[in-house]
């Protein structure tokens, strides 16, 4: 049978080789979880949670939406006409395929929190610094993503609006984001929710939001608090969810 080929064996045996050294390295040890003690200690401390400071964290909790969103909407306006540089077949040359490929790497590989850290160093405190980490962060995922998109797209309507006479940007714009669009909106809504998660670790080192709070309650020790962030958290995370699903429907 195909699955009991050599190279397919010797593959398995490297990958469970691999598994197991990664597992000592990382000191993977189920047998941690039998004393739950310290677990049940920690989690009664949640309950009953501190509904006083709902109204406040409900408001923290918009101002990290508003970051989430202002990131994740500029990066995607940054991304979009970046792509289509950065695509083999919409690029004007080799040279400028190159150099936006390279760039949109570099934004790629910077995490959000680096840059957090560089911005929030240079412009003090504040959500701003954090939203332009994220819309930097997002502009290279974004224009990678959207950039593939672009090369998988039908050449056909594009050689049609070329032959009757349309400009090379006009084809590009009317033949080729047509076809992608419902693809870019499930991506920027996906990115939507991950910038929620992000904002939350700016949050962490001064970008202020939910996730500052979160920080503080959690170093307080106010673990009644910690459980209504969590709460608003994940009923951000649905909400974002439920929406995107909901516009994509329409839009497909």
């Amino acid at each position: 049978m195909a699955w009991f080929k050599r190279r397919h064996i010797i593959t398995t045996l490297l990958l469970t080789v691999i598994i197991l050294v990664s597992m000592r390295a990382m000191e993977f040890d189920l047998s941690k979880f039998r004393d739950f003690g310290n677990m049940v200690e920690f989690l009664s401390g949640w309950f009953p949670i501190n509904t006083e400071i709902l109204p406040k964290m409900i408001l923290e909790s918009l101002d990290t939406m508003a970051m989430a969103f202002l990131g994740s909407f500029l990066g995607l306006v940054f991304a979009l006409p970046l792509a289509f540089f950065a695509a083999r077949n919409t690029s004007r040359s080799p040279f400028f395929y190159g150099v936006f490929r390279v760039g949109l790497s570099f934004l790629r590989s910077v995490p959000e929190i680096v840059f957090g850290l560089i911005l929030l160093t240079a412009l003090g405190l504040g959500p701003f610094p954090a939203v332009i980490a994220i819309i930097l962060h997002n502009i290279g995922v974004l224009g990678k993503l959207i950039s593939e998109l672009i090369e998988a797209a039908d050449v056909g309507p594009q050689e049609a609006m070329k032959s009757v006479g349309a400009r090379r940007w006009i084809a590009h714009l009317f033949a080729i984001l047509p076809q992608i669009w419902p693809n870019v909106l499930s991506h920027y809504f996906y990115r939507f929710e991950v910038a929620i998660r992000t904002s939350l670790i700016l949050g962490f080192i001064g970008g202020g939001g939910i996730g500052q709070q979160l920080f503080n309650h959690f170093k307080t020790f106010q673990y009644d608090s910690v459980a209504v962030d969590v709460l608003l958290i994940m009923a951000m995370v649905i909400l974002v969810d439920f929406t995107g699903s909901k516009i994509r429907e329409t839009v497909i």
